[in-house]
């Protein structure tokens, strides 16, 4: 195999709870899928085909610290269940597709929402309001062997320590399952690929100086702060 020209860039990580490293390869992001937040987002909250958009690898990040992105004065938090996968394919059948799930984290889809408001006018792709630097702040990943998949249980997020957003896993449109089995229709999942799972109501701006403080019942806990 020929060298490289350049130096190859290292491979995105997200640290397990027991002191691994979990390499991410592709992240799919489900939109709406929570239907009380699809309502504030002034959608109908009726079971539609779901759609997915997605982050860059290495828009994920571990360091506890949030950047307040440039050219955007209106960013949004969104707390969401991470689903990361040990193996994947196509068309995988909706009664296999949680065999092929590693385990699970707590996350936030940062949004600017100004300037994905714009985008969704003029008809253009998401990504400069959903895939910018460190969007993607994430807690340890739990194996499966020590949380199991979690299908119900209470999501929230708090700024500053008041609430702002709180929800059930059991809430959600489409299950992990049925995430899986759908994207396997579109992309060839492989190992490495993480799902964020759509958020509950309550997304808000934050502001330099904030507190973000997410949780998961049974999966784990994240605090992020906004510098």
């Amino acid at each position: 195999m020929p060298d490289h020209v350049i130096p190859a860039p290292q491979v995105p990580t997200i640290p397990t709870a027991d002191g691994g490293a979990f390499p991410v390869r592709r992240v799919y992001c489900i939109g709406r899928n929570f239907a009380a937040h699809a309502v504030e987002m002034g959608h109908d909250p009726d079971r539609e085909p779901p759609f997915f958009f997605q982050k860059n690898p290495d828009n994920l990040d571990a360091s506890g610290e949030f950047p307040y992105p440039p050219h955007s004065s209106d960013v949004h938090h969104e707390v969401e269940l991470l689903v990361a996968l040990k193996s994947g394919g196509t068309n995988i059948p909706l009664a296999s597709a949680l065999d092929h799930v590693w385990g699970y984290g707590v996350c936030l889809d940062m949004t600017r929402r100004d300037l994905q408001g714009e985008a969704k006018k003029m008809g253009r792709p998401w990504e400069i309001g959903k895939a910018f630097e460190r969007s993607g702040p994430v807690g340890p990943l739990r194996s499966v062997a020590e949380v199991g998949h979690p299908s119900e249980g209470r999501i929230a997020l708090l700024v500053n320590g008041e609430t702002r957003q709180e929800g059930d896993l059991n809430q959600m449109i489409w299950k992990v399952p049925e995430m899986i089995s759908y994207l396997s229709d579109y992309f060839e999942l492989q190992a490495g690929d993480v799902i964020m799972a759509g958020t509950p109501a309550g997304v808000n701006a934050v502001q330099r100086g904030d507190v973000m403080d997410a949780t998961i019942d049974g999966v784990g806990t994240l605090s992020i702060k906004v510098v």
